[in-house]
């Protein structure tokens, strides 16, 4: 039996950081209902009810709040769905991506 060998060429790399993290961050507006805002922490963030609660007044009352602070990729994902899900509604809901 004839034996085949394979050289691996292995590169390591030292330089490796982690993914740079961004905030969500909601703004209130006078059109998107509480419910709204609530339903989306519950179901794209995971919240809890209590927590989603309390974003939700707080977003309300201080015109904006940070709702998740995540890799680009997954805050952009998130964004969009929470976007998507406002307008089909008819809510001008916007969210903004703040490197963190």
């Amino acid at each position: 039996m004839e034996e085949h060998k394979t050289d691996i060429n292995v590169k390591q790399v030292l330089d490796l950081q982690p993914p740079k993290e961004y905030k969500v961050i909601y703004l209130n507006d006078n059109e998107t209902t509480f419910e709204f805002v609530h339903g989306s922490l519950t179901n794209i963030f995971d919240y809890e009810e209590q927590p989603a609660t309390d974003k939700t007044a707080e977003i309300n009352e201080k015109g904006s709040g940070i709702v998740a602070v995540l890799p680009f990729e997954i805050a952009e994902q998130k964004g969009v769905e929470v976007l998507m899900q406002a307008r089909t509604r008819g809510y001008p809901l916007e969210v903004r991506l703040e490197q963190g």
